[in-house]
Parts: structure tokens; C-alpha cells; sequence
């Protein structure tokens, strides 16, 4: 291993250490249980604010993964504590959902079922459940991935339908956040619902559930992955007819990566020697989205032909895996050049040097975008993940 490859690693060993820390030490509520809401850009906890589920399953997630690495107790203690959250208070045992959202107290906020919930807790669930052993997490993991399964696969024409009420009926608002179209199928809820199929699997090798994941990443592959631009299609309605939308930079090179690692867990050998053609040819568009700083700039939109001028911390640390993996398949030095000079743009603009964390992002003139350090879409999940998948890749 080379000297640099070397520093990378270790700088990536210190940086999980760091987010581990900020969020063991800034984001446990004890006043409320779990884990606080929201934090704001200047570390400030937001009184009486929402919890979200999606935020809480990835905290679990990531406690629950980096224990594998760290073989920190605490860490495992934090998967726990965020596990018996989920469990008493976003797991829905009446009708076998997953609330949206909660209040401070504990009671239902938002009761609505959205898929791309459920798949993150499903997520959270089997990681959890593969450094426990905790037969209840398994349990809730495989029974939401039979409500899925039941009310959200779509039989006539396939993939997945994004959101339902509490008690599995259609929804008029199917949107995970404001930004996004209104559409029953998305590209982000199906990138998500096979990362968590493949997750469970790895500790319940079903058949069903095998076959099913075979069945999903064909069908992202045959509508989502637009082989002619190396792109990915965002949103559908249930008969698969593309609604046009932006380019989304940070999507992209995530999917390159993750789906190739499902297709690896599905044990399929014809899908994996797919998508390691898809995550070349991914990387490789998304190449047209680095600025010169070595920052992976947000979106591109190309109706208007308008770039999205802001660099958002997610996209960069998926940005870290995808090209990596893209040298890996390779061998092209070309795409390492791109690992570190990403990294190097994360440690100049991103990382909170002072109180830990991660900025939200930059805008084109380098000023911060202020926004949440934690919260409904501030998570550990990307950043911490890209450090631990790279730390393994990274060989000695």
C-alpha cells in the first residue's frame, strides 16, 4: 500500500472516531429518550423538535456498523438504545408500519407509512440485529419487509408505490420532502428498499427474499439506469412513465457503488457482471459534476441548463466510496486522483473542525450553508459509512 493510501486510511480511521464522538456525546436525549431531533448550524439542540424515523433507523445503522470496526462498547450500547427506541415508540404494532415522525413525548406525529422509512429501519434493523443477536430485531426487520412486500409491490407492472396511510390505504402527498416530485415510484425509495433487502439477507438467507432482490435490481436496471447517458431516471409514475427531473449528482455515484455491492449480497452472477459495468460507466458521468476544488457540486438541472451551485456534505462522502470503487474495478489511477482530491475538499470545507460534524454544505462562493449539523435529513449514516467502507477497502 502506498504512502498515501496509507494517510488516507488513517485520516479516515480518526474521522469516523470524530463523528462517532459528536454524535454519542451531542445527540443522546435524556431528557426524552433516544436521541435529539435537531441540532442547528451553531450545535444549538431545538427544543420540542419533531423525531423522524428515517433519522433514528440510521443512527442505528451506523452505531451498529461501526461496532464491527471500533469494538467500542458504548458504540454498541448507543445501536441499542436507538433500536429500543424504534422499537417502543416509531414501530406502529397496530397496524405493522412505521411512523414518519414523532413528537418530543413520544406520541405519533406524522402516522404515515413511507416505504423509504421502512426500508431504513429494515436497514438498521439487520445491522443491528447481526452484532446483537436480538431475535425481536429480526423479527420487526422481516415483518416490515412483508408489509412491503404486501401493500407496496406493485404485481402488475412492478417496482414499488412510495407512501401509504397508517392503515395501508393511498396517500394523496407520496413525497419524501418538498423538493421532490409527486410520483409513485422513485428511483431514491427503490436504491434504498434493495440496500435494505440485501442487508436483511445477509443474515436470512430466505429464497423469497433472494428471488425478490433478483426481481429488483433487474427492474432498476431496466427503468432507472439510463444506459445511454450513465445517469440515473428519478421519478415514474406506477405505469413507468418517466416525469423528467434533475440530474442528481450525489444519487448517482451512491447507486454506482451500492447497487453493485446488492447485486454481490444476491449472489447473482449475471447482475453483478452488469452492475460493475453500470458503476463504471455511473462514475464516469458523474465525473461532469466535479468542480476544480475537487467538490461535487449538488444537481444539475437540464431543462433550464443550470447547474445547482451548492456542494452538499452527503453527496461527497458518497462521492468517496463510488470512485474508489470505480479504482478498484479498474485499476485507473485516474479515479484515486478523485478520492483524494475529494477528501481534501471535505477536510478544507466540510468538516466542523471546531465542534465536530459535518457542515451541510458550501455554496458556490464558499460560505456555509446553514442548516442542520443533526436532524430529519442530518445524519451519521453517509459520512460515517464512507470512512468504514473504505477503511475495509483500503488493504494493508
Amino acid at each position: 500500500m502506498s504512502l498515501k493510501l496509507s494517510l488516507l486510511k488513517s485520516e479516515l480511521t480518526a474521522e469516523l472516531d470524530a463523528i462517532l464522538k459528536y454524535w454519542s456525546q451531542h445527540t443522546v436525549d435524556q431528557q426524552n429518550g433516544g436521541f435529539v431531533g435537531q441540532i442547528d448550524f451553531e450545535d444549538h439542540i431545538i427544543a420540542n423538535s419533531e423525531k423522524g424515523s428515517v433519522l433514528n433507523a440510521r443512527i442505528l445503522w451506523t452505531f451498529s456498523a461501526s461496532y464491527k470496526t471500533t469494538k467500542n462498547e458504548n458504540h454498541k450500547k448507543l445501536a441499542k438504545r436507538a433500536f429500543e427506541f424504534l422499537a417502543a415508540h416509531f414501530y406502529d404494532s397496530t397496524f405493522g408500519g412505521l411512523f414518519w415522525s414523532i413528537n418530543e413525548d413520544k406520541t405519533p406525529k406524522d402516522t404515515k407509512n413511507q416505504i423509504y422509512a421502512l426500508a431504513f429501519a429494515i436497514y438498521g434493523l439487520s445491522e443491528y440485529y447481526s452484532i446483537s443477536e436480538d431475535q425481536k430485531a429480526l423479527e420487526m426487520a422481516i415483518n416490515l419487509y412483508s408489509k412491503i412486500q404486501e401493500y407496496s409491490y406493485d404485481p402488475a407492472n412492478k417496482g414499488y408505490l412510495e407512501a401509504f396511510t397508517r392503515d395501508w390505504k393511498p396517500i394523496d402527498d407520496l413525497r419524501l420532502s418538498e423538493k421532490d416530485a409527486n410520483e409513485k415510484k422513485t428511483m431514491n425509495t427503490h436504491l434504498h428498499i434493495i440496500e435494505a433487502y440485501a442487508n436483511l439477507f445477509k443474515v436470512w438467507k430466505d429464497k423469497t427474499l433472494q428471488n425478490t432482490m433478483f426481481e429488483l435490481l433487474e427492474t432498476i436496471e431496466k427503468y432507472f439506469i439510463n444506459t445511454e447517458t450513465g445517469h440515473l431516471r428519478l421519478f415514474f409514475d406506477e405505469n413507468w412513465n418517466e416525469k423528467p427531473d434533475v440530474i442528481s449528482y450525489g444519487h448517482d455515484i451512491e447507486a454506482a457503488w451500492l447497487l453493485l455491492q446488492c447485486a454481490e449480497i444476491s449472489e447473482n452472477k449475471k447482475l453483478t457482471a452488469n452492475y460493475k459495468k453500470y458503476a463504471i460507466q455511473i462514475a464516469e458521468a458523474t465525473k461532469e459534476g466535479f468542480d476544480s476544488d475537487g467538490g461535487l457540486w449538488y444537481e444539475f438541472d437540464p431543462k433550464r441548463k443550470e447547474l445547482i451551485t451548492e456542494k452538499h456534505w452527503w453527496p461527497q462522502a458518497e462521492a468517496l466510496i463510488g470512485f474508489y470503487n470505480a479504482y478498484q474495478l479498474t485499476g485507473n489511477e485516474n479515479y484515486l486522483t478523485i478520492v483524494y482530491d475529494n477528501w481534501k475538499f471535505i477536510k478544507k470545507h466540510i468538516l466542523n473542525k471546531q465542534n465536530g460534524e459535518w457542515f451541510w454544505g458550501i455554496y458556490s462562493d464558499y460560505s456555509k450553508i446553514k442548516k442542520d449539523k443533526a436532524g430529519f435529513w442530518k445524519c451519521p449514516y453517509h459520512n460515517a459509512r464512507a470512512c468504514l467502507e473504505l477503511i475495509e477497502r483500503i488493504q494493508d
